[in-house]
């Protein structure tokens, strides 16, 4: 899979992919990364990415010129099911697991980091596949939810996770949180693992684990369960 990030603030990705799980599979070439600054698609001395907005308001608005130029100059012309471009904008579509699974069977994936009072219209109603926001609240830019996007895709990827059972058991995968997990010692302060997880009877084991991930998620998420136990019922 190949990866281009279009950024105001392309520093921020310096070091953010070059640790861990995805630090490795970046140095074996299961994906590759690219990040762009906006500004060296301008052609203005200044190198002006954005200005005020028509109709006067407060800060400033993102130019088309140089985020269609950018986009323009890395799109290979592929058929949407290979190749998207997407905004990170507070208006876009949630993130959740799901839509992680369909952008990480893309080939080609371009971010759009918007930035200030956001972007012209224009990008969005001509050059955007899809407009995608990681949550409810405010943040200065789009680079860090380029950057959550880039985590949640790439260890989708063949062989970047060592374990495609831990994929799959992981939490939102499967539509319920992650249940309890316990380690060594068996007993901590007086607290001891249940004895349920020390019989060795993996049938007994995952019934828990499934009753124990329903009841945290009816706890903390009881969103989630309605849409797992709708699920259920198709």
């Amino acid at each position: 899979m190949w990866i281009d990030v279009i950024a105001v603030l392309p520093e921020m990705f310096s070091s953010a992919f070059e640790y861990g799980v995805i630090g490795r599979a970046r140095k074996k070439g299961l994906f590759t990364l690219q990040v762009h600054n906006l500004r060296d698609f301008t052609e203005d001395r200044h190198r002006q990415i954005d200005d005020a907005p028509y109709g006067g308001g407060p800060g400033m608005v993102l130019k088309p010129e140089p985020i269609f130029a950018a986009v323009r100059s890395l799109l290979r012309g592929w058929t949407k099911d290979r190749e998207k471009v997407v905004l990170l904008t507070p208006q876009g579509k949630r993130l959740d697991q799901q839509l992680l699974v369909e952008l990480s069977v893309l080939e080609h994936l371009i971010l759009i980091c918007g930035r200030y009072e956001g972007v012209d219209e224009r990008v969005r109603e001509q050059l955007v596949d899809e407009e995608v926001s990681i949550g409810d609240y405010v943040l200065s830019g789009g680079e860090i939810p380029a950057m959550v996007i880039v985590d949640g895709v790439v260890r989708l990827l063949e062989g970047v996770v060592g374990s495609r059972e831990s994929l799959i058991e992981e939490s939102f995968q499967k539509g319920l949180l992650d249940y309890p997990q316990y380690t060594r010692p068996y007993d901590f302060e007086g607290i001891k693992v249940p004895d349920i997880l020390l019989k060795g009877d993996h049938q007994r084991v995952k019934e828990w684990r499934e009753k124990k991930a329903r009841e945290r998620t009816a706890q903390l998420r009881p969103d989630l369960l309605e849409k797992w136990e709708g699920s259920r019922k198709r």
